[in-house]
Parts: C-alpha cells; structure tokens; sequence
C-alpha cells in the first residue's frame, strides 16, 4: 500500500490504519509508513498519559481537601477516591519515572482547580481553602496520610 493510500485510510478507516501501520513496521517496510499521522498519534499519546496523570492529581487533592475542610462529611467513598487516584498516580511514576518533574510542575494548577472542584463540591466559599497547595508531594502520595480537621480554620 502506498503512502497516499495509508493517509487516506487514516481517515477513513482509523483501526485499519492501525493494523497496516503496524504490520509495515514489523515488516521493516518504511517506505510505506504514514509518518506524519504516526507521529502525530504518538504525540497525542503522551499528551494523553499527562492529561490522566493530571486528572489523576486533581481528584487526590480536591478530596484531600474534602477530608480536611469538612470532616463531618468524610466518607468511605472518599476515602477510597484517595486511595484509588494515589495507586495510579504511583503507577504511572514507576511506568514513566520522567512524570515526576512534571508532578512538580503541576502541582499549583492542579490545586487549583481542586480548589474550584471542591469548593462546588462543598459549598464552600473558594476563601476557605489555602490559596497554595498545603499538601507536600510526599503527603499527597502517602496511602496513610490524610489531613486533621480544619473546620475552624479559614484562609484569606
């Protein structure tokens, strides 16, 4: 199959062009590679690992913040969100040990918008939650950690 044959399957025929890209390069037949669109795709896949990593950030920190800020509400269900998001944050980390700088890195926007979750969540004004993530890196993936209470606590 020739070059503009594999583009046009591309788009119309997405698994298709899947099996013939693979099977070209298990062939070792180069020539017939849609580079373009396989670059493009491996691209999207690591701009998809960091979107599910990030996701993944988000929903700890916006029940950590939960936990925290209304613990008369505190659930198993909470609990096991933690949980759950903390395993594949861990799980993604030793798969691709170079997302650790980029947990770093997104850290703030992250708790950002768990503040904004949260505060939709809890119907708490986005006033009452410290302005910048209380949660150390190793805090927010330790599986024994969960905040005290903070009931009376208020941050401006």
């Amino acid at each position: 199959m020739n070059i503009h044959l594999q583009t046009k399957l591309y788009e119309t025929d997405y698994l298709k062009w899947i099996e013939t890209t693979v099977s070209n390069l298990k062939d070792r037949d180069y020539t017939n590679i849609d580079w373009d669109n396989l670059i493009e795709e491996i691209e999207d896949l690591g701009r998809g690992e960091r979107r599910g990593f990030e996701s993944n950030l988000t929903i700890v920190l916006i029940h950590l913040l939960k936990w925290h800020y209304q613990p008369e509400k505190r659930s198993i269900s909470w609990q096991n969100s933690i949980a759950e998001h903390r395993r594949r944050i861990r799980k993604a980390l030793r798969d691709s040990p170079s997302l650790q700088p980029f947990l770093e890195e997104i850290i703030p926007e992250s708790y950002t918008d768990a503040i904004e979750q949260a505060a939709i969540q809890t119907r708490l004004s986005p006033e009452t939650f410290p302005p910048v993530c209380p949660y150390s890196v190793i805090k927010i993936l330790d599986s024994s950690f969960l905040p005290e209470s903070s009931s009376n606590q208020t941050h401006k």
